[in-house]
């Protein structure tokens, strides 16, 4: 199938290259002149495992390209996938501009009949928003006396986590499609016919929402681990035995339990803003996610005053960060809480070194005053704390025996609880994780 993705994002890109690796003929879109230039000499605007080698891949086998045209993408495509940028607007409003930017070209280049896919994550109601743009653009080219043609919209939102998104694509879960017509159903039914799993078919409203539930409702399970977290430490509980015993009850399971400095990234924070937004437009004062977010902002606070309280003084100390990406396998540094936590450090006099394996270069146009260093030995050397920011797998691989040697204090404070079994405290350091009981 001729399929067309407009926006070469994080999410466009993955599923572009997803899509042909299963078969269909994908061309990307994107207004970027200098992205797609690099895209189509085969270089990868972000660090996702798997994604360049399967990318270069496709390109030789002619099943995926590149360009900045919509005009030529919608003429070419029978299914045209939006997964344009939706930010946050100030008061926690998903900003639709380019959505409706694009629906607008596609009716203006519409020769036959198309499925538009909602691919980004949008509010309830927005397909038929996106619908009524068509509709009204195609009205003006009949009163020019062009042809009439037809179209479907529909939803398909994407649940792919950064660091395992090929995975994510090619082995969901389930996938997901909101629709109007079978006609509509059958053609996304075959998009998706290679990969092998539940199908959950429902109206577009319903996508919508299922999309935003989700990310909502992990983000729930965050916050509630992360409250957990400070009871824990106040009653000389172990959250990590807590959440244990939690997680084998089927009910709960143990996943999204993890204590820690707060979640991050591009879909939690906006979406549970936008899921906000969304209740109160509705006339439902959503207090819960109101609270799962001040939670969230809470969470770094305290490892601020954690760090500031086992230290004593912070003016001129030398930590250290270990990661700065909000998590591991990503170097995307949207909503990242390394960035408020080194800077509340900094303000209080704090000198920040860091090591990040990818996220440097992003990190370096947002994070002023800190000295990114080459590796993690040339970080510690000199440092009066480290902090565990990001969970890296190369993290567990740390000589501490070589890093207590050269750092001025010992002391680790470990943000996401890699280290809670590794007995530094042995090697003589001093030792703090989250919800530990200190």
């Amino acid at each position: 199938m001729n399929i067309a993705i407009v926006g070469s994002g994080y999410v466009g890109l993955v599923s572009g290259v997803c899509l042909s690796s299963i078969g269909h003929h994908v061309m990307c879109v994107d207004n970027d002149r200098e992205k797609v230039k690099k895209l189509r000499q085969a270089q990868v605007p972000i660090y996702e495992p798997g994604l360049e080698e399967l990318m270069v891949g496709m390109m030789k086998k002619k099943r995926l390209m590149f360009t900045t045209s919509i005009k030529e993408a919608t003429k070419k495509a029978k299914v045209i996938f939006i997964a344009v940028g939706t930010p946050s607007k100030a008061n926690g409003d998903a900003d639709l501009t380019y959505v409706e930017n694009v629906a607008r070209e596609i009716a203006a280049n519409m020769n036959s009949y198309k499925l538009i896919v909602e691919k980004s994550t949008v509010p309830a109601a927005t397909g038929q928003r996106i619908k009524r743009t068509i509709q009204m653009n195609l009205l003006k080219k009949y009163q020019q006396g062009k042809g009439k043609v037809d179209f479907d919209v529909a939803s398909n939102p994407e649940f792919l986590r950064e660091g395992s998104a090929i995975e994510d694509f090619m082995k969901p879960d389930r996938v997901v499609i909101g629709v109007e017509s079978k006609m509509a159903e059958d053609l996304l039914r075959e998009v998706y016919k290679p990969i092998k799993t539940k199908m959950v078919v429902t109206n577009i409203n319903s996508a919508e929402i299922i999309k935003h539930a989700s990310n909502s409702f992990l983000a729930t399970k965050i916050s509630f681990a992360n409250a957990l977290s400070q009871i824990c430490d106040r009653v000389g509980a172990d959250v990590l035995k807590v959440a244990e015993g939690m997680g084998f009850d089927k009910r709960i399971g143990r996943s999204f339990l993890n204590a820690g400095i707060g979640y991050g990234g591009s879909c939690f924070p906006k979406d549970v803003d936008a899921f906000i937004r969304l209740s109160e437009k509705s006339g439902y004062d959503f207090t819960l996610l109101k609270d799962v977010r001040q939670i969230n902002e809470d969470q770094k606070k305290a490892f601020v005053r954690l760090i500031e309280d086992k230290l004593w003084i912070i003016k001129d100390k030398i930590i250290g960060a270990l990661g700065v990406a909000f998590k591991p396998d990503t170097d995307d540094m949207r909503n990242a809480p390394a960035t408020d936590i080194i800077q509340a450090l900094q303000c209080e006099g704090a000198k920040i070194r860091a090591y990040d394996p990818e996220a440097a270069h992003n990190a370096k146009k947002i994070m002023k005053g800190v000295t990114f260093c080459k590796d993690i030995y040339t970080m510690a050397k000199g440092c009066d704390s480290l902090m565990l920011l990001t969970e890296w797998d190369e993290f567990t691989k740390i000589d501490f025996k070589k890093i207590k040697q050269s750092m001025r204090q010992a002391v680790i404070f470990d943000g996401r609880n890699l280290y809670h079994n590794r007995g530094l405290e042995k090697l003589g350091f001093e030792y703090y994780g989250i919800g530990r009981g200190v």
